[in-house]
């Protein structure tokens, strides 16, 4: 062996120190793949299943019942604090369902109101413009499929989100909708959404009455949901705080907010 090839592998594979396996030795150098019999930390060989799927289960009474909804009406109002779960749930369900070919494609809708705070003119094209708006929506997504699958099922026109304010005129046939926000809707806007409604199609609406971003006057979730409940085809789910499954500190809030 040349003198640089010793060199080399001296660098790769270290000095062979013997004092290092004395029985007082507190440390030790980690053998390298190069000194063992190709050993690897993530072999390649091994027989378990290196897959990693979500399953989507209820954390409570109150979400089993809104899943039950989902799978059994084309047409379901989920109330709620927030941190019950509803937009994820819907969401969810959404993708579940575009994933087993039981809808062609998704439609996500949320109001472009802002949350009391005027954040002012912002640049760019209509989709820069509203990005700030339907990001919930895009966290949601990401959460049950990765990010550079959401961009291809969105430049393929299977998943769509828009705001409540480009969906006059529609008729969605095949597709699984979720309107979320549904608080910041007047009763006009919910009117139309609900509408929207086509063949071979779910709708799923969800928001927090008490939590609304316009004046209580002029939201028109509750009186929608009231008026929906006396129609046997539609759910209106009503979840509640022993439903919340953030931080327990947010169903403490909730309680004396």
């Amino acid at each position: 062996m040349t003198k640089r090839a010793a060199m080399k592998r001296q660098t790769r594979e270290g000095v062979f120190d013997s004092r290092q396996f004395s029985e007082d030795s507190k440390v030790r150098r980690l053998p390298t793949p190069h000194t063992t019999s190709a050993w690897s930390p993530h072999p390649s060989n091994d027989d378990r299943d290196q897959s990693y799927l979500k399953t989507l289960k209820p954390k409570s009474e109150g979400q089993a019942e809104l899943l039950n909804a989902i799978d059994t009406h084309n047409l379901c109002v989920a109330l709620g604090p927030a941190g019950t779960g509803k937009t994820y749930l819907a969401v969810a369900k959404a993708v579940e369902a575009l994933e087993a070919g039981k809808v062609g494609r998704i439609v996500l809708s949320r109001p472009a109101v802002e949350a009391g705070e005027s954040i002012g003119f912002l640049p760019g094209a209509m989709e820069d413009k509203l990005a700030p708006y339907l990001r919930p929506l895009y966290d949601a997504l990401s959460d049950r499929l990765t990010m550079k699958r959401v961009g291809a099922l969105m430049a393929e026109g299977l998943i769509e989100i828009a705001p409540v304010g480009y969906m006059r005129g529609r008729t969605l046939n095949n597709a699984f909708i979720v309107i979320d926000e549904a608080q910041n809707c007047t009763y006009v806007q919910l009117k139309m959404l609900l509408t929207r409604l086509g063949w071979h199609s779910t709708m799923v609406v969800t928001g927090d009455p008490g939590q609304t971003d316009l004046l209580p006057s002029l939201s028109g979730l509750a009186d929608v949901a009231n008026r929906l409940e006396a129609v046997p085809e539609i759910a209106v789910v009503r979840l509640a705080e022993q439903d919340i499954v953030r931080h327990p500190l947010v169903a403490s809030m909730i309680g004396v907010l």
